[in-house]
Formats: C-alpha cells, structure tokens, sequence
C-alpha cells in the first residue's frame, strides 16, 4: 500500500513537470507609445497649410516625442524617406524615428526637410505647449512663462490638460499664472475675475500695474473692466500684492541689515581689542583688512595652480593663513613702531596714517591699482528663496555665520584662556597688573597682533562681497570706529549689539534718504548719542575709562 501511494506521487510529479508552466500574472505590458506616423508625414508636404496643421496639432499633443520633433523640424535636422518615414539626424550618420525615437542608422536617400519663415514662427509657437510635457521641470516653466506672454486664449485646454498632469509645484504656479493671464481676454466675467483672484494670489509684483489698470478708473474716467465685480476683486489683489512687497522690503531690509552689520562686525572687532586695550588709535586697520583680502587672493591663484580638483575649498584654507600674515604684521608694527608711541595719541594716529599709505603703495607696486577678483566657491554662489521675491545669498549668509562664529571664538579667548585673563588685567588696571608680574608689553603685542588677524579675518570675508583692490579697507575704517565708540571702548558685547545695530539702521534709512544721506544720518545720531553718553552703550573700564 505504502509503495503504490509512492508510486502514485511519483507519476503526478512526473505528469506535473511534463505539462507546460503556466504565465506569470503580471500586468499587461503598456502600449508602444509614439507619435502618429501619418501626422509626421504631413510635415513633409507640398502644401504649407497641412504643414502648419500638423506643426499646431505637434504642439497640441501630451507626448514628450513631439516636442523633440519640433525642435529638429526647426533646427532643419528632421529627414524624409522615400518610404514616408520622418526620421531625426542626431550626427555621425545615426538617426531617431521620429515616431517613436528609436535609434537607427541615418538611411542615405533620407531627405531634409525644408522650412520657411513662416513655418519657423509656427514651430516656436507649437515647442512652447508641447514643452510643456517635457521631462525638465525648468523647460516645463520656461514654456508655460512662455505662453503667458504670448497671450493666445486658444492655449487654454493645453494648458488645463497640463495643469492635472503637472506635479512639481513651481511649474504648477507657472502654468496658473499663463492661466490666469490668459482667462482675463475671456468675454466671461466669472471666468476674468478668477483671473484676477489668481494672480492677486501669486504675490508677484510683475502682475500689479494689469490690475491696477483694471482697478482704477482712465483719464476719460471709464474703466478698462467693465464689470464692477472683476474690479473689486483686482483692486484687493494690488492690495495683498502691496502688503506683500512692503513684507519683502522688510525682510530683505532685516536681512542686509545683519549682512552690513556682520561685516562691520568682522571690521571693528579687532580694532576694538587694540582700541580697548590700549588706546591706540590705528588708523592702518582698514589696510589690515586689505592684506587680509589680498592673502586669500593669493591663496585662491594658489589653489588654482596646484590643486585645481580642490579650488572651491581654498577659503578655508584662506581664514588661517590671512590670520597669520595679518597678525604677524600687526605684531611687527607694535614692536617697531608703536610701542614708543604709548600715550602720543597725535603721534601714534599720525604714524599709522602713513603705515597705512606705505601700505597700500606697497600692494599697489606688487598687484598694481586695479581690482583683482576673487571668485566665489560654487557653495558659496548662488542663494534660497524664502518668499516671492527674497533671495537670501549664501555668500552673506555664510559671512553673518562666520561673524558670530569669531565673536564667539574671541569671547571664549578673553574669558577662558592666560592671554585673556592677562587681557582683562589689563584693561581693567594696567599699573597693578605690571605689580603682579603680568609681562604687559607681551601682552600688548599679542592683544595688537590677535586684532590684527581679526582684520585679516575681516578681509577674507569682504573679498566674497565684491573685488579687492587697495583702497578696500579704507571704506570700512571710519565705520568701524563709530562701532567702537558707540558700543563702548573695549566691550565686545558692545560692539556687537553697536555693529549689529548700524548695519540694520542704515539699510532701513537708505530707501527712503539715500545711502549717502543715511550714513549722514547715521553719523549724526552717534554725535548726539555720544554727547548724551560719553561712555557709550556699555561703560568702559580700566585705562580706557581713565
């Protein structure tokens, strides 16, 4: 019995492996998609009218073939067999079906196809709705702008069918705003005021001056709408768009405001450090910030030279190297010069008023007069949008970035480190600090060598801004002893709340008075704030205060 059950399975396995597999469920496979071959011969006709039919129907048609037919069409690259097959020659004796875009070798009796003027007009009407089912997102945009200033109504059902097929967002604002633009010819005034609502909604300034025309009355006092409807709605779309542009200017005003602020920042803080700590007035600061400049310049040709792979990281490499040269020559000045100048004022201003001239005669005869450039690296190029119209820079983001970074670095020095200590010693009373054993004519050299590489630092970020030439650092010197004497001699704090808060006030006043009026303005208010309060936002102490 067992054996004959064994015998029994045997044959069904056998029986099993002897009948054919069966298929696979799967999903029927998708249809060739491709274009009409019929339509495509009818490019090739004698007759231009069933040319200019079959380029609109090409324009009208959802298939990403027809925009890459079109194109060659134009570019004179769409060939004709004997056999009626269109074909588009793609170089080096190879070929793509026009139908479906499969490659093929270019056939030899393969003729081109002529086009004439008017048939080219047509073409480039056609590419912007058949563009708009393109796989690039950016050729989709660029289409629907395109047909938005054209202003053709027909276009309207190509662009619906390409409004439920559109995914990315930034197309699908595009396509409404070609809708909307074009349903404002509509003879419908529900149709026209739906218009008007969706561009009030787009906040785009460019759409203001159309519906404000539709909004207010003409000099002969009728109105280019007539109806009273559309009207009321296209005045409430100026409004938003108004309140959205005052939005922008706010933000981008705030936003410039920190950028101007952040460099007046990296400008004024070493000289806050030399300024506090012992009182020198160092009018060759803004040349430290050139020679900071000028090093990741160098720094930059460097890079360009030896490690071309590694160019778009050479202001890294800049930052500590600008430091040191900067530092370095602050560290030289104080030793040679300016220590036997301690309390001359007058004679310390001056002799660094020449410093400053030897200096940039001395950049001069080396890099000459003219601006040299220094180019942005590629993640430093560029910026975000964060609302219509506002674009953020990445190269003042960063740069207001960096600002806080250094304040915070040079905060942890002076409070956490021996140099620090024997700083705020000194600062605070410099006579018993000496008592003590504080070597204070080191102290000073490293205090005036850590401002001047502070200003080094300052230059590698002025150079991201704009060229380096050898009066760059002299723009930002009277700047940055406003910030000083504004946020108190010698307070760090102050000078970041005093930095932070010039750059804002002066990019809030240049709209309205000018950016020369508002640094006029700015300076006067210093004036009257520093008559009113001598000691600045925060009190000094130590030598300064004496």
């Amino acid at each position: 019995m067992r054996i004959a059950a064994i015998a029994l399975i045997l044959r069904v396995l056998a029986l099993a492996l002897a009948l054919p597999a069966p298929a696979l469920a799967a999903d029927p496979a998708p249809a060739a998609q491709g274009l009409d071959a019929t339509l495509l011969a009818r490019l090739a006709d004698t007759e231009t009218d069933t040319r200019l039919g079959a380029i609109s129907a090409l324009g009208e048609s959802a298939d990403p073939q027809a925009a890459r037919v079109l194109q060659a069409l134009g570019d004179s690259r769409l060939r004709a067999t004997a056999d009626g097959r269109m074909l588009v020659d793609t170089g080096d004796g190879r070929a793509a079906d026009a139908a479906t875009g499969r490659a093929m070798d270019l056939p030899r009796n393969a003729e081109p196809v002529i086009v004439n003027n008017r048939l080219r007009r047509a073409i480039a009407g056609a590419l912007a709705g058949s563009q708009l089912f393109a796989a690039d997102p950016a050729v989709r945009r660029a289409a629907a702008q395109r047909l938005a200033r054209e202003g053709d109504a027909g276009r309207l059902p190509l662009i619906g069918r390409a409004l439920d097929a559109e995914r990315d967002e930034s197309v699908r604002a595009s396509l409404q705003v070609a809708q909307a633009s074009l349903e404002l010819k509509s003879d419908r005034p529900q149709v026209r005021r739906h218009a008007v609502e969706l561009l009030g909604r787009t906040d785009n300034a460019a759409f203001r001056p159309m519906l404000a025309a539709l909004a207010l009355p003409r000099p002969d006092g009728a109105y280019a709408e007539p109806d009273a409807g559309v009207r009321e709605a296209a005045a409430a779309a100026v409004r938003r768009i108004d309140r959205h542009l005052a939005t922008v200017e706010w933000m981008g005003n705030l936003f410039y405001g920190l950028s101007l602020g952040s460099i007046l920042l990296l400008a004024a803080l070493g000289l806050a450090i030399t300024f506090g700590l012992m009182g020198v007035i160092n009018m060759a600061h803004g040349e430290l910030l050139m020679i900071g400049a000028y090093v990741a310049y160098l720094v930059q040709l460097a890079f360009r030279r030896m490690f071309p792979a590694w160019t778009d990281w050479y202001v890294i490499a800049a930052l500590p190297a600008a430091f040191l040269v900067a530092a370095a020559l602050g560290m030289a000045l104080e030793r040679t010069i300016i220590r036997w100048l301690y309390g001359r004022p007058l004679e310390t201003l001056l002799a660094t008023w020449g410093i400053s001239l030897m200096l940039m005669q001395g950049v001069r005869s080396l890099f000459g007069a003219q601006n040299v450039e220094v180019a942005n690296p590629s993640w430093m190029s560029g910026g975000f949008a964060v609302m219509n119209g506002l674009v953020l820079t990445y190269n003042r983001v960063a740069i207001i970035v960096f600002a806080l970074l250094v304040v915070f670095f040079v905060w942890l020095l002076l409070n956490h480190t021996r140099l620090g200590l024997f700083v705020r010693a000194i600062t605070q009373n410099r006579r018993m600090a000496d008592c003590v054993g504080v070597p204070t004519g080191r102290v000073d050299m490293l205090a005036f060598g850590l401002g001047s590489g502070i200003a080094g630092l300052a230059g590698v970020a002025l150079s991201q801004l704009g060229n380096v030439g050898p009066d760059l650092g002299r723009a930002y010197l009277v700047d940055s002893f406003m910030v000083v004497v504004l946020g108190g001699v010698g307070q760090l704090a102050g000078t970041v709340v005093a930095a932070l808060g010039l750059g804002g006030i002066n990019k809030f006043l240049e709209p309205y008075a000018g950016a020369v009026m508002a640094k006029i303005t700015v300076l006067v208010l210093i004036i009257l704030f520093v008559q009113k309060r001598p000691q600045g936002l925060f009190a000094p102490r130590g030598r300064s205060a004496e």
